[in-house]
């Protein structure tokens, strides 16, 4: 029997898994309902996500990476073998091959316990690859070619920005602002302004209704509920686009400042390439409304979003397995982490 090759997409907020020959077979999130007590794994996915502040004490919901890499190897190792269970990805006589991703600063430490968690989880071979490169090649950029080609990926725990040429990278940055930092803004915010307590799911509700960046023409509204903090009573108010702006404004300029950073480190001649060419968005965050524009106008290149932001990395890893050139007899090295 034939081992098959896998590509995993191992986010902070989802994971996503491509078989070759088949295309992408799940997408669910990276949370884990355990029982305290007795450790026992309860759900996993979307079952654990519907438990996200629903739970009685004993039993917690643990989300086992954080800002892009392993923080509970032991429920990340839960997770995967689970997904490689209900997947019938592990065979009685075959193990598959996997190519996992990894943000461009992880150390050589980390990269090591993603393919040990991996191999835990039933792999026969894995090779470990840098998300801004794999979602590049998921996004439809050609980056073997000697000209620049610029990705900003923003996902749930990182944000990658990369220039690659010849098909390695030539100048990243990794910071720790993405989809989760901006969830726990509008939390703050809310908190702060209207000393109200809401829940993560409600904050990303109101990221994905009301999130925006940069100048807006239109105000929209959503009547949000939580409980007072100064009476511990359910409220319910109404929260305007324009104040999530404002508890979105130091995560986008964050990342218009890692963007920057990453041109001010790029060679002339392909920072040439890129005012012509510019940047694509990848990941989900760059589904906030207005994004590309405010880093267009920002940082005077042209941006544009991939036509499915967040599936690019693990696409990525697909167009890597259907290559003919076959990847996992490629020597390992660490990821490029310049």
């Amino acid at each position: 029997m034939f081992s098959k090759d896998i590509g995993i997409d191992l986010g902070t907020a989802n994971v996503l898994i491509y078989v070759k020959g088949k295309g992408i077979i799940l997408n669910e999130p990276s949370i884990v309902a355990r029982d305290r007590k007795t450790e026992e794994v309860l759900a996993v996915g979307k079952e654990a996500s519907k438990m996200l502040g629903r739970t009685p004490k004993h039993i917690e919901s643990i989300r086992p990476l954080k800002d892009g890499v392993i923080y509970d190897f032991d429920v990340t190792e839960a997770m995967l073998k689970h997904f490689v269970h209900i997947l019938k990805l592990k065979g009685f006589m075959s193990k598959p091959r996997i190519l996992i991703c990894c943000p461009t600063n992880i150390t050589s430490i980390e990269q090591n316990a993603i393919r040990e968690v991996a191999q835990k989880a039933g792999a026969k071979k894995v090779y470990v690859e840098v998300e801004p490169k794999v979602a590049a090649i998921g996004a439809g950029l050609n980056i073997y070619q000697p000209n620049a080609s610029m990705v900003i990926d923003i996902g749930g725990g990182t944000t990658d920005v990369a220039v690659l040429s010849m098909g390695d990278i030539v100048a990243s940055e990794t910071i720790k602002v993405a989809g989760d930092r901006f969830d726990q803004q509008i939390m703050k915010y809310i908190k702060q302004e209207h000393k109200l307590l809401i829940g993560e799911k409600t904050a990303e509700k109101m990221k994905i209704e009301l999130g925006t960046a940069g100048k807006q023409l239109e105000e929209k509204k959503m009547e949000v509920r939580g409980r007072d903090i100064l009476t511990g009573y359910p409220k319910t108010l109404t929260i305007s686009s324009f104040e999530i702006e404002q508890a979105l404004r130091e995560s986008v300029d964050a990342i218009v400042e890692a963007t920057r950073a990453v041109l001010e480190k790029t060679p002339p001649e392909l920072a040439s390439d890129i005012i012509e060419s510019g940047a694509v968005l990848t990941g989900g965050g760059a589904m906030l409304n207005g994004l590309d524009q405010h880093l267009s106008e920002k940082l005077a290149i042209p941006i544009s979003i991939a036509e499915n932001p967040m599936e690019c990395v693990v696409l990525g890893t697909g167009l890597m397995l259907e290559a003919k050139e076959n990847i996992f007899r490629t020597k390992q090295t660490r990821p490029n982490s310049r």
